[in-house]
């Protein structure tokens, strides 16, 4: 990023629910630590030239100690002889406040790092700030914004949200990967204008692609709701519109901004008790009975394990030319309060199992010991009792009090449906039988074809805590007609069964050709329990785009001609 073309801010986004956890038990290890010690290193290599180009680095990698990272910051700049103003940002950790917590960090907004840039710092770390934040609070240096300039700072958060996850906006994890050279995509920049829309794009020569539909892909990843809530600002997440301007370039135009919320999301996390796991795997025939039997051979060790959970997955085929591909896998997942339970007295048991069992036994590889596994919850408190405190370069403590706020507003009208017409860019026709559209709709019948989401439609998917986002998006107005009569909530249960004992609630962004999906508690207790085979969600969209349903034909792109 500094050596491929201008740059004023470069920002570092180091924390997710997981780091927290990691961070936690660093500081159990060492009150010294808790800060992510990757980011040192790679600044022995970019400091000096950050400084000698003017550019201003901003990172939350602070984590649970941003005092500690700050000083050793400071530390390498000295021996590197580099003159460097250090600031930092505190005042996030409430563990000391919350009973039983490894963590507890509340979601600070910009407003910190605005105040350390304009006191002259040339690197700002901060804790747990909102990832969003290391882009509108440089943006509000930048441009002196003020707390109540709300659309300036909404566009700023939706520019900060597409820069977050780094390369997912220039084409990685993008459901529509094999229209563009990903091997090695280049990292995302955002063009803030003084009215807070922004241009996305990425330094010339670099890989990847930045698209309308990677930013779509994006603006959609871990949000709820079409009111993303911020401790600087409510970004209106369905105002948004993207305009491509060229290759890769992508203008975010049109963005509205509420006051924030009167309260401060607290990420707390917890170690919720020990975990171990064994898979056993079943080759060739009888993968049932086989899987039947070492269920009943591990009963009784089980009995008193708090949860146990097997699962089987035929990734086997039938006359298979590899013994790989002529195999299943048998997972079990034990989760107890006591490490004993679930340590060696249960995994030695099963392994003792190799010559009394199903022919072919075998295990991926030998289990360990148990393993704590982490809890994540959130809470939310007023946003006034949280010390927000900016600590400037010449060592000021700066109180920064709280950004005026309103309470929660409604939800916003859903928009009109788009009209469903006949047109010859093809329309859309609701899933059923025949193909043809309902009575009384005034569109011409239209032949439908059995055929995957993903042959329409992309798809993101991720993590918020306990709970799964699955945003999906088309790329066309006759597109987005169909995908907003079909895809209901009621009809993404049918298509993922493993959703249909879970709350699932929709959200229209008709200016993106958008919906997103929010489903209640499917992770358990997070990413760090292991509750899941996929614990973050990261593919729950894609295989959503696996799901075959009734497909209008004139929507679909034309098959390739073959010479």
């Amino acid at each position: 990023m500094l050596t491929g073309g201008p740059l004023d801010v470069l920002t570092g986004d180091y924390l997710a629910e997981l780091t927290m956890l990691i961070l936690g038990r660093d500081r159990l290890k060492n009150p010294d630590l808790g800060y992510a010690k990757t980011f040192l290193r790679q600044l022995e290599e970019a400091l000096g030239l950050a400084h000698e180009r003017g550019v201003r680095i901003v990172t939350n990698a602070g984590g649970l100690n941003p005092a500690g990272l700050a000083d050793a910051v400071r530390a390498l700049a000295a021996k590197a002889g580099i003159p460097v103003r250090v600031a930092h940002v505190e005042g996030d950790d409430l563990t000391a406040r919350t009973d039983g917590a490894l963590t507890a960090n509340a979601y600070l907004g910009g407003a910190g790092i605005t105040a350390c840039l304009r006191a002259g710092a040339d690197v700002v770390v901060t804790g747990r700030v909102t990832d969003a934040a290391l882009v509108s609070g440089p943006a509000a240096w930048w441009f002196d914004w003020d707390p109540g300039d709300y659309d300036r700072l909404a566009g700023a958060v939706a520019a900060g949200h597409v820069l977050e996850c780094g390369t997912q906006a220039t084409g990685g994890n993008y459901s529509f990967f094999t229209r563009h050279d990903v091997r090695r995509p280049g990292f995302p920049l955002a063009e803030i204008a003084e009215d807070g829309s922004a241009v996305i794009t990425k330094h010339p020569g670099t890989g990847g692609a930045v698209t309308a539909g990677t930013v779509t892909a994006q603006l959609l990843y871990e949000t709820q709701g079409v009111r993303y809530l911020g401790p600087d600002v409510t970004t209106r997440l369905d105002t948004v519109r993207l305009t491509d301007e060229g290759t890769d370039r992508v203008r975010v135009t049109g963005v509205r901004g509420e006051a924030p919320p009167p309260t401060l999301k607290v990420g707390v996390t917890r170690i919720g008790g020990w975990r171990n796991e064994v898979v056993f795997v079943l080759t060739g025939l009888d993968v049932e009975a086989k899987a039947d039997l070492v269920r009943t051979q591990l009963a009784e060790v089980l009995e008193g394990v708090a949860d146990a959970t097997w699962t089987l997955a035929r990734t086997d085929h039938e006359d298979a030319d590899t013994q790989e591909t002529a195999s299943a896998l048998l997972r079990l997942v034990v989760r107890d309060p006591s490490p004993d339970r679930v340590g060696r007295a249960l995994t030695s048991t099963a392994i003792e199992l190799a010559l009394a069992s199903y022919p072919g036994f075998h295990v991926t590889s030998p289990p360990g010991p148990a393993q704590p596994y982490g809890v994540f919850t959130s809470t939310l408190i007023p946003s006034d009792e949280v010390p927000h405190t900016a600590v400037l370069p010449d060592g000021t403590h700066l109180p920064l009090p709280a950004p005026p706020t309103a309470p929660a507003a409604e939800p916003p009208a859903p928009p009109a449906p788009p009209e469903f017409e006949a047109r010859g860019s093809g329309g859309g026709a609701p899933e059923g039988a025949g193909g043809t559209a309902p009575a009384g709709s005034g569109a011409e019948p239209r032949e439908t074809v059995r055929a995957p989401l993903g042959a329409l439609a992309g798809a993101r998917s991720g993590d918020k805590g306990g709970d799964a986002n699955v945003g999906v998006w088309v790329e066309t107005d006759a597109a987005w007609e169909w995908l907003h009569r079909t895809l209901t909530a009621e009809a993404l249960q049918a298509l993922l069964p493993e959703t249909a004992h879970h709350t699932v609630t929709r959200h229209e962004l008709p200016r993106l050709r958008a919906l997103n999906f929010t489903v209640t508690g499917i992770l358990g207790d997070g990413v760090a329990s292991g509750h899941r085979f996929d614990p973050q969600a990261k593919a729950l969209g894609e295989w959503l785009r696996a799901r075959h349903l009734d497909i209008p034909v004139a929507l679909l792109p034309a098959p390739e001609a073959t010479s």
